[in-house]
């Protein structure tokens, strides 16, 4: 195959790759989408089961790109947030009335959501997608950059562009591949995940329970079911995935409780080692990354998808400024400067959070208990703690780029 120039290719065609290939449209960019995993494979994470939080913010992103009417008919709307902690007692509340928002966020199956995304970049005539294809090369100069593609027949083809960006997952190959590397720590805890129906209606309410191995999130779904996130030990996931579905559920239960009634008809179960990442640096020549190639969080308070989708409203924002100019070069050092400065404060600011959160409610240490005791008292007592945390979960604080805001990319 001949080489081919674009004005940016997109290693990594999941969620975040492909919202970056659709927010990037307006801007009439000739886009190369590079993705190794066949569309709707069972290992391809946009098309299984498991259910995303979107936050205000990437709400906002969906409707200035006009995709948000077909997503929000498949979602569930959360408008209350109930927190509490394992053997004490009391509780901490967001309400989306109390916030003036008819929603904190949504919950909607990643197969849903991916398939939406999909299906518009089906219909993207700026952007070529190579799938099954992977990057097995990346030459990175002043001038361009040269990005080797291999297909699942084994062809290659080589790839230029003004602009690498790396949306390949936590264990990003291009990451590496430009030469950047990333800080690596093992919670010792594995995030067991799947579906459940419980016996009262959840009524819209997100549940984040802090319990002895982690926390445990249970979100309202589809059809009066129930997502849960369970955060086990490392060396008790084993177990806890071998348990036929009657004793699963009855240990689930133990930790969360009767609030809403007894659980039944547990659906197919799934888990991953829970890693916190970080890579040292954001850019390299001629190259960015975004979503989970830059960060990896714990899923409590999930954020990590929508951490993601505002580094896309970010980068997007800073090419639609450079776009703007008559000499046009997406891969100039003062643009990936520019995006540097502004994700890596938010980026920060949500690892020292999520990060924060697993070690306050997982200590046995007893200074450290009282902290918390006192924590969520004052969530609901002390004025403004709790609207300041509404807005970081909905990811509307700092500084934010057009598309979060909800306005359209022009």
């Amino acid at each position: 195959m001949s080489n081919k120039h674009y004005d940016i290719v997109i290693a990594g065609g999941g969620m975040i790759g492909t919202s970056l290939a659709l927010a990037l449209e307006p801007l009439g960019l000739s886009v190369a989408v590079v993705e190794a995993i066949p569309r709707k494979a069972a290992a391809q994470p946009s098309f299984d089961d498991r259910s995303t939080a979107l936050s205000r913010s990437t709400q906002r992103m969906f409707e200035a790109m006009g995709l948000w009417s077909r997503i929000v008919a498949a979602s569930t709307p959360i408008r209350s947030v109930h927190v509490s902690d394992q053997g004490r007692f009391g509780f901490s509340h967001i309400e989306a009335d109390e916030q003036g928002v008819e929603a904190l966020g949504y919950v909607v199956i990643n197969r849903v959501l991916g398939g939406v995304l999909q299906d518009a970049l089906d219909n993207l005539e700026c952007a070529d997608v190579f799938c099954p294809a992977r990057v097995v090369d990346v030459e990175l100069s002043p001038e361009k950059a040269a990005v080797q593609v291999k297909f699942g027949d084994g062809e290659q083809q080589t790839l230029t562009c003004d602009l690498l960006v790396a949306s390949d997952g936590a264990n990003s190959a291009v990451r590496e591949m430009t030469g950047i590397t990333a800080q690596k720590s093992h919670y010792g805890q594995c995030a067991v995940i799947g579906n459940l129906l419980p016996e009262k209606d959840i009524n819209n309410v997100a549940y984040e329970r802090f319990t002895a191995q982690g926390p445990l999130a249970i979100l309202p779904v589809a059809d009066g079911r129930a997502g849960f996130v369970w955060t086990v030990s490392a060396d008790d996931a084993d177990r806890v995935m071998a348990l036929d579905d009657d004793a699963f559920l009855a240990e689930l239960q133990e930790q969360f409780g009767y609030r809403l009634g007894t659980f039944s008809k547990v659906g197919k179960r799934a888990s991953y080692p829970l890693i916190l990442s970080k890579a040292l640096r954001l850019i390299a020549t001629r190259s960015v990354l975004i979503g989970n190639s830059a960060h990896g969080l714990h899923p409590v308070s999930a954020q990590g998808f929508n951490l993601g989708m505002r580094d896309v409203a970010a980068l997007v924002d800073c090419v639609a400024d450079n776009a703007a100019g008559t000499d046009i070069d997406l891969g100039h050092r003062s643009l990936l400067e520019q995006y540097s400065r502004w994700r890596r404060a938010d980026q920060n600011k949500l690892v020292r959070f999520t990060d924060g959160l697993v070690k306050l409610f997982g200590s046995d240490n007893r200074p450290l208990r009282a902290l918390r005791n006192i924590g969520m008292l004052g969530f609901d007592l002390v004025p403004g703690v709790r609207a300041t945390f509404a807005k970081h979960t909905m990811g509307l604080a700092g500084k934010l780029p057009r598309l979060s805001r909800g306005v359209p990319i022009k």
